[in-house]
Parts: C-alpha cells; structure tokens; sequence
C-alpha cells in the first residue's frame, strides 16, 4: 500500500517554542584564535541567529565562560536582540557541566537544543554530547561555530553528527522558523533581518521588493 502524503510539516523540523538556543562564549579572546571561519562572516552568523531568536521568542541562553578575568565580552551582535539578559559566565569549558546553565535548562523544560558558539571542538562538542547522552534532541548552527582551525572544527562537527546531532546553519535556522511565507505576523522580521544579515540571499530581496515590490507570499 502506498504511503498517504499529508501537508504537514515533519517532526524534525525545529519551531520557535519547541527548543532552547545556547549561544556560548562569543568573546573576543575566543574569536582571536578562530580560523575556520572569517571573522566578519562569524559576526555576521551569530547576529542572524541573535535576531531570529529574539524576533521569534525563542527561549535562549546566553552564556560565557571566564568573562571578567579572560576572555571578555559577548559580542555587541549577539547581545542587542537581547536588551537585559543575563550572561551566565562559567569556569567549566563544557557548559553542560555548569549548575546555573543547567538550572536554567531546566526551568525552560524544553527537549530540543540549538547551539551555536567558539570553540566547534570544545565549548560546542561538550554540551552537545552531554546532552545527547541524556536524551536531549540536539542541534548544531555550525556556521555560527568557530575554531582554531577548520580541520578542528570539521572534525567536531563529524563527531557530533556521529553522536546523534544534527547540523544546520544560520539562514536555515532563520527560515525554518518562519517556513510559510503567508505567516504575516513574521514575514517583515524575518526578510528584514535576511536584507540585514541574510548575504546574497537578502540583497535579492532587496532587490526584488526596490525594483518590481515583489513579495514571497
């Protein structure tokens, strides 16, 4: 008997209330040694998925590790969507194994984790893999991550998708979360942070909506 196809969208696809972003240790000391990826096109990433988040209420948490005494602050790109919000500064480099994340992990009480941050290899793989292991649904931005190299990175991101996670980047995670375009209460946020942020794909909307005010839905 053949399969019945349903308009429906398929259950492992993310939405903006049934997961929890970590964003981790965007400082400058991490981003000094990052070389897999070019800085600008890292703070450009994280930015987009800052504004995705915040624009789609997104439960997130932003933490840092050694802020004060090491690594210094979060990015301004990663901090702006969020005016107030706490940083969780750790000692521990695997932030799954830092009592205040893990509480707030908690209090949020959602199945599925989003990470995106430095180092791929450290800072990303802990929590991910910690995660998983307790039967955590768990997503990597991987062109949010960074580090030290890109074989360091590569072979990261080989290592959680061996475990279980699954890997997405910046714009996917943006437009996942709006996924239908007749979705007007979103529609100008999110093609407004992709003209912001988006690369090629927001100069084209640009475009299109200067020139002929085309519109996706």
């Amino acid at each position: 008997m053949s399969k019945l196809a349903k308009a429906v969208p398929g259950a492992k696809l993310l939405n903006p209330k049934d997961h929890t972003l970590v964003m981790i240790d965007f400082q400058s000391q991490m981003a000094f040694a990052t070389h897999s990826i070019d800085a600008n096109n890292l703070r450009t990433n994280a930015s987009l998925v800052a504004q995705a988040a915040a624009g789609f209420g997104v439960s997130t948490i932003l933490t840092t590790v050694a802020e004060k005494s090491f690594s210094g602050p979060m990015f301004d790109e990663v901090t702006a969507p969020f005016p107030g919000k706490k940083m969780l500064d750790r000692t521990s480099m695997n932030t799954w194994e830092d009592v205040a994340v893990i509480e707030e992990i908690n209090r949020i009480g959602k199945d599925r984790i989003v990470l995106a941050g430095l180092w791929t290899s450290v800072c990303i793989v802990g929590p991910a893999l910690s995660a998983i292991d307790q039967g955590f649904e768990v997503y990597v931005i991987t062109d949010a991550c960074g580090d030290v190299s890109l074989e360091a990175h590569n072979r990261a991101v080989e290592r959680m998708v061996q475990a279980g996670a699954q890997p997405i980047t910046s714009l996917q995670y943006l437009l996942e979360l709006q996924r239908d375009w007749a979705r007007g209460e979103t529609y100008d946020m999110t093609t407004g942070i992709a003209k912001k942020v988006g690369g090629a794909y927001g100069i084209g909307i640009n475009y299109a909506k200067t020139m002929f005010n085309a519109h996706e839905g």
